[in-house]
């Protein structure tokens, strides 16, 4: 099969424009390179960001009642055709079926978000704040602004953003991933069959080039980026130098504390699913599971019994009568897959107890794939690679600790502070764990914490550089900028004897 060419998008239009090279894009349950995906040069980055400026004025004038009729338009054509979106993000990123969809069930929720968000940007007023001085305030769209978005969530971490900022009256210029691009260029298209018009969402592939366009360009306002902490502080850096706001989602190191009056079933269900769906690529994921004793030797034993059923497999193949639907897929490229294994080699080498080994996985897949099994460790140190490392893969450790003050101390200590989650069923204790935590998202009971779309999502500490979290409230203010205006207009009935008044309005 010929690789399929992946161009940029700008002006509604696919565009090849002069790239530097071309990078492949593999089938990650097969090995198999299924396309080709166009690195910009600075010339390309200029004409899709210029495409976004020039959109910017008048998509920033459109009426309130225009942007949320295509923002209804969009969603209606995402909810109907998201079968189509979910199979491309399966062939490129390789995950599940169900978890691609349930990627565009939670991006569709901040589309839904966007659809009434007119109510967010409204201004307020003041009668008479002075004699005869009226105050009103309002909220502007930035003009063009730049999302970076990671491998693991194709979809859905655009759609953190791209909602808000388009229903806000800004233009969009999208750089994705260069190892799953396709779902980028899909949305375009359908934006473009929603009604909005040309240049308003844009989509600018490429490298460390078409980002550090982005965070210099002139033209562009506001950068919101996801992916590792050492990137996220390096966009912050740059972008913040010239004058941009930012907001830049960083890693993770998650924590689910669980207390001796916990319901161990569920415990073990829900570190198993936080643990390893997605094959544990994603931010929340639950890497670190604190066992509060006495029970570890219970939770752990359940947590394996669980672990050594899912089957891993090609999320491309249609669950059957006969044939059910993998668990977990392959990871995203056979480099990721190989430092993740490097990471289960080194936990094992300094002593961590391997309780189930994904090394050696039995995959339904192409043997080429990039498979790597589930794998649980228990008895991990805090000094352990295994521990401090951002794996990004499906590997859970296990950390024993003999009391609740000790669990809270080590959930503190971490320079992460993106989610993390208690299960017990005592509401004190988890009131206290609330109060205690420094962490951005908690999950009582709730593994993976991730806040539906009128709340915001962000974390503390290392995971987030800037002041504002991704979409709710918090996102309809990073995307636009506050405007006060100050009006006096002079009853001609009242109108003041000539003179000069140097003093400040009376307040008659």
């Amino acid at each position: 099969m010929t690789p399929a060419e992946i161009v940029h998008w700008a002006d509604g239009a696919p565009l090849t424009g002069q790239p530097t090279g071309w990078a492949d894009v593999t089938n990650p349950a097969t090995g198999e390179v299924t396309g080709r995906v166009a690195l910009a040069s600075e010339a390309d980055a200029e004409q899709v960001i210029a495409a976004a400026s020039r959109a910017a004025k008048a998509w920033g004038t459109t009426s309130l009642a225009r942007r949320t009729q295509v923002m209804f338009a969009f969603r209606e054509l995402l909810n109907a055709r998201k079968y189509e979106l979910a199979a491309i993000i399966t062939a490129e990123h390789g995950k599940v079926h169900s978890d691609a969809m349930g990627e565009i069930a939670r991006g569709l929720e901040v589309v839904e978000f966007a659809c009434g968000m007119s109510h967010l940007l409204k201004g307020g007023h003041s009668e008479e704040a002075s004699t005869g001085v009226d105050v009103h305030s309002k909220r502007v769209p930035l003009g063009v602004v730049g999302i970076i978005s990671p491998f693991n969530f194709p979809a859905m971490v655009p759609m953190w953003f791209f909602p808000v900022a388009i229903a806000a009256g800004n233009t969009v210029v999208l750089k994705p991933s260069e190892k799953d691009p396709s779902a980028a260029g899909w949305l375009a298209a359908l934006w473009k069959e929603a009604g909005l018009p040309d240049g308003v969402f844009n989509v600018l592939h490429g490298d460390k080039t078409a980002v550090d366009a982005l965070l210099t360009s002139p033209d562009v306002q506001a950068i919101s980026f996801v992916g590792s902490t050492p990137i996220a502080e390096y966009v912050y850096e740059t972008a913040s130098r010239h004058g941009k706001r930012v907001q830049a989602l960083g890693g993770a190191k998650n924590h689910m504390v669980v207390l001796p009056d916990a319901d161990l079933d569920l415990a073990a269900d829900s570190a198993v699913n936080a643990g390893y769906g997605s094959a544990g690529e994603r931010c929340m994921a639950i890497s670190v599971l604190v066992a509060v004793d006495p029970i570890g030797d219970e939770l752990v034993a359940r947590i394996a019994d669980r672990t050594r059923t899912l089957l891993i497999g090609d999320g491309g193949r249609e669950a059957t009568g006969r044939e059910k639907e993998a668990d977990m897929g392959p990871l995203v490229t056979k480099a990721h897959r190989d430092r993740v294994s490097s990471f289960i080699d080194s936990g094992e080498a300094a002593g961590a107890k391997v309780v189930v080994d994904g090394r050696d996985v039995q995959a339904r897949g192409g043997q080429d794939g990039f498979w790597l099994g589930p794998t649980l460790f228990d008895d991990v140190t805090p000094d352990m690679d295994i521990y401090t490392e951002e794996i990004f893969g499906p590997v859970l450790s296990v950390v024993r600790v003999g009391s609740y003050d000790e669990a809270v101390a080590l959930v503190n200590a971490n320079p992460y502070g993106n989610g993390t989650a208690v299960f017990t069923n005592d509401g004190g204790a988890a009131r206290r764990f609330e109060a205690d935590v420094e962490v951005g998202m908690i999950g009582v009971n709730v593994p993976v914490p991730v806040p539906v779309a009128y709340y915001s999502f962000g974390g503390w500490k290392r995971s987030l550089f800037g002041d504002t979290h991704a979409h709710g409230t918090e996102g309809v203010h990073f995307f636009t900028r506050g405007k006060v205006v100050t009006t006096r207009w002079i009853d001609p009935a009242n109108r003041p004897a000539g003179g000069l008044e140097l003093g400040f309005p009376r307040n008659d």
